[in-house]
């Protein structure tokens, strides 16, 4: 969706919304903003390839838009944000939206949710940024490295200056992210402790391109965190397509969770 869309989109839905972007070094980094700005701010990212449209719905649904304010961006290669420019270092991603959580943080809760690929981005946020990151909701996350498939044998020529020019834009960025995202998660393996935040895991058991271990993966690596899995039978990949209110009701249930934890620290205080 160009800009124009975008706000035609939301016209159509009578949802006041504004596009917003900024600078970190040379890349521009893309997103939309609708909601109650005195609320906890969710932060949706997309998979690969993507763009913030993959969450644009989310962004009308009538019980958010009360509860939170929320954000859908373009990861860093896609969308307005660098389009067909990828960024492989989820660390460097993480760099590029810090800006959104330190411009929103003011004492609110942040919630990270993250499709497929950013499923780990925002782990990796979670662990480098603590005290901006609250809680996370990962949907049907590539997490586990031991469960990425070997697919060097034709993502590596393609990520090659010689052949890359080969691909669409959108591809182009994402297989230059996904075909270092086994040695990425790799890296990540000594952070995940790091994660303190109060964790939710939705995944399909009948997800044939991110397999369903990966949320056993997230349960056994989040040590020092909360975590609470949310399984589904029948349901394949897309969950934000097929399964909004998955995400929906989780996004509630962690708004919840937080005040409540809230809650009980300033009785404990006192």
């Amino acid at each position: 969706m160009n800009p124009r869309q975008i706000d035609d989109f939301f016209r159509k839905n009578n949802v006041t919304a504004t596009q917003h972007s900024y600078q970190v070094g040379f890349r521009e980094l893309h997103y939309v903003k609708a909601g109650d700005p005195s609320k906890p701010l969710i932060l949706f990212l997309h998979g690969s390839p993507g763009s913030l449209s993959a969450f644009i719905g989310f962004l009308t649904d009538s019980t958010l838009l009360k509860n939170a304010l929320l954000v859908t961006a373009d990861r860093p290669g896609f969308g307005y944000s660098n389009f067909g420019n990828g960024e492989p270092s989820l660390k460097k991603q993480g760099e590029i939206l810090k800006p959104i959580l330190e411009r929103y943080k003011m004492n609110r809760p942040i919630i990270l949710v993250g499709h497929s690929l950013a499923g780990a981005l925002i782990v990796r946020m979670a662990a480098e940024y603590p005290e901006l990151v609250d809680g996370l909701i990962i949907v049907a996350g590539s997490v586990d490295p031991e469960l990425e498939p070997n697919e060097t044998w034709f993502r590596a020529p393609l990520a090659t200056p010689f052949l890359s020019w080969l691909l669409p834009n959108s591809f182009r960025a994402s297989n230059e992210e996904i075909y270092q995202l086994k040695p990425e998660l790799e890296r990540m393996l000594p952070l995940w402790k790091n994660v303190r935040c109060p964790v939710i895991v939705i995944q399909g058991k009948k997800d044939v391109l991110v397999p369903a271990a990966n949320a056993d993966f997230a349960k056994k690596m989040l040590v020092n965190a909360p975590v609470f899995l949310k399984l589904e039978e029948d349901m394949n990949h897309f969950v934000p397509w097929s399964h909004p209110h998955l995400i929906d009701n989780a996004i509630l249930e962690m708004i919840q969770r937080i005040a409540e934890t809230d809650t009980s620290k300033e009785l404990s205080a006192h």
